[in-house]
């Protein structure tokens, strides 16, 4: 099982070679000029269980590594535009966040369907 390492750098000699090794290491770099913020997130998902979540804040990545229930490994979602809360997407799902709660939905289900999943961080 490949684990997906987030290694962040903030000096510019941190892009040179290492941009060709990325794609066979799993590793992926962030840069920013601002400080870049990583918090630890868990949720209570009801019948679904508990979820733990990570985050990334490096301006202008906003990521969340999502351990979902039945994946082998933990989904990389990135933010998209959101009228409220902040909504990330990754493949089919889509994992939105709104103050203290979480919410998963499955987008072949519809634009209408109710989330997969709903949370609330513990």
């Amino acid at each position: 099982m490949k684990l997906i390492a987030v290694t962040v750098c903030l000096a510019s000699s941190c892009l040179s070679a290492n941009l060709a090794n990325a794609a066979e290491n799993g590793t992926i770099e962030l840069h920013s000029k601002t400080k870049i913020e990583r918090m630890q997130a868990d949720y209570n998902c009801g019948a679904a269980g508990k979820l733990a979540v990570t985050y990334i804040n490096a301006d202008p990545n906003f990521i969340a590594l999502v351990a979902l229930p039945k994946q082998p490994q933990p989904l990389l979602f990135t933010s998209v535009i959101s009228g409220s809360g902040t909504r990330y997407a990754a493949g089919k799902y889509i994992w939105w966040t709104k103050g203290n709660s979480a919410s998963l939905y499955d987008t072949t289900l519809g634009d209408n369907a109710p989330p997969t999943m709903t949370c609330n961080a513990s």
